[in-house]
């Protein structure tokens, strides 16, 4: 949940939210599936062959390594660090402009530690997670508060973000495939306990599936009304892929149909001739008006193309759909002007009349986390082959901007997020050999 702002309890919200548009939208229009190709045997899931663009753009291999483990250096170590250690044996990541800890930086954090083959810092930030913001009973019983002050332990929320769990279930995956379930941590176990626990809610105290079992989407939060509309940019294909492979839990059939369900979805979210999302949605793909911002492509939204491409790399089953959105999208910013494109717009490309602050600061810029996701597109390859979003990706900085703000948390986890994509070595892991 990528909001510029802390949330109070959620039992004290009102958000005050538009009623759902399509109301008779059934479930046969809100799983309509993509006219696909059975998996690609090409895909690399399969071939673990994964494009390397830096290295197609002209740059060495080593320049390539260096700058991701510098990255790496930068958010987990250096001077502006995001990740903390407590103790010795738990860390946490936090989002340093909005002073808490929050579900979404420590499943990215776990993801990019179990990537680069971090188990340390893995396992530090699990137990951190699951000490301070799993619930061990009651109706959440398995889910994470989303939000925490990382100085008090006073939560901001009890209630989830479904795109923490989203990425909590499949980082566990992978690090089970990696390291195997001995080695301190039972992975698989910590990983089928939410998903478990997840098939468990009926509603009992008004919590429910993250996925709304209906229409086969992932939900905004699975609690109340915001069981009933989504957020693009949790719409993450791939993963459900992955779950349906690894998870084992008997819903695999289910995994696929969301996975099918997404690609369709971000036909209609993405339908614009921009390419441009809205930051939350009906599951009709229409927008979602939030108490905290009208309608518009915003923080949320910059991790739409990002994902959008994982999905293409990995299982190749809508590319021809997914080419013609690269080219959209790519072809609008670059029309905005490759080095100069701002970070919020309308759908339809023009300035928004509303800013949503990122912290304290309300300025559009030309931010890197979306320099780094739009060039994530670049490996969506379809009639062009146009580098030139690589190549700003590689000359851009994470450092602070002109105007001295700074934003390592968001824009620097995406900033490595996309130069693992882009290097081929953001992967879907598979067990390995023992």
């Amino acid at each position: 949940m990528k909001t510029c702002f802390t949330f109070l309890d959620l039992s004290r919200v009102s958000l005050l939210l538009l009623s759902l548009l399509y109301a008779g939208l059934g479930s046969a229009a809100a799983q309509a599936r993509v006219q696909q190709a059975p998996a690609s045997p090409k895909g690399a899931f399969y071939t673990g062959k994964y494009p390397n663009l830096f290295r197609e753009a002209g740059y060495k291999q080593a320049d390539i390594d260096q700058k991701i483990a510098q990255t790496y250096q930068a958010l987990f170590k250096g001077p502006n660090k995001v990740y903390f250690e407590v103790g010795d044996s738990m860390a946490y990541v936090s989002d340093l402009k909005n002073h808490d800890a929050r579900t979404e930086g420590l499943s990215y954090g776990m993801m990019i530690a179990v990537q680069l083959n971090k188990k340390g810092e893995f396992d530090r930030l699990w137990r951190w997670s699951k000490k301070y913001l799993q619930h061990q009973s009651g109706p959440l019983e398995g889910y994470f508060a989303w939000s925490i002050d990382p100085t008090t332990l006073k939560r901001n929320s009890e209630g989830p973000a479904s795109d923490g769990e989203l990425y909590f279930i499949t980082s566990l995956l992978f690090a089970s495939n990696r390291w195997g379930n001995t080695t301190g941590i039972n992975y698989y176990q910590e990983a089928r306990r939410i998903l478990d626990a997840m098939w468990k809610k009926d509603g009992t105290g008004d919590v429910y599936n993250l996925i709304n079992t209906q229409h086969k989407q992932i939900t905004f939060v699975p609690v109340g009304d915001m069981y009933n509309w989504t957020d693009p940019s949790y719409h993450v294909p791939a993963f459900m892929e992955v779950w349906a492979e690894y998870a084992k839990d008997g819903h695999e059939a289910f995994y696929r149909a969301c996975a099918d369900t997404s690609r369709a979805f971000l036909h209609r979210a993405c339908r614009a001739p921009t390419g441009l999302n809205y930051d939350y949605t009906e599951f009709s793909g229409q927008p979602r008006e939030t108490k905290w911002a009208p309608p518009a492509f915003r923080y949320d939204s910059w991790r739409v193309p990002m994902n959008i491409a994982m999905d293409y790399v990995w299982f190749g089953k809508d590319k021809a759909w997914q080419e013609q959105y690269a080219q959209r999208f790519q072809g609008f910013l670059r029309g905005k002007g490759l080095t100069t494109f701002e970070d919020q717009f309308n759908v339809d490309g023009s300035r928004p009349d509303f800013i949503l602050p990122a912290g304290n600061v309300k300025k559009l810029r030309h931010s890197l986390g979306l320099v780094a996701t739009s060039a994530s597109a670049s490996l969506i390859r379809g009639k062009t082959n146009d580098l030139d979003f690589v190549h700003a990706l590689w000359n851009a900085k994470l450092e602070p901007y002109a105007d001295g703000y700074f934003d390592p948390y968001y824009d620097g986890i995406l900033y490595l997020f996309s130069l693992l994509h882009l290097s081929g070595k953001y992967q879907a892991i598979h067990p390995q050999q023992r």
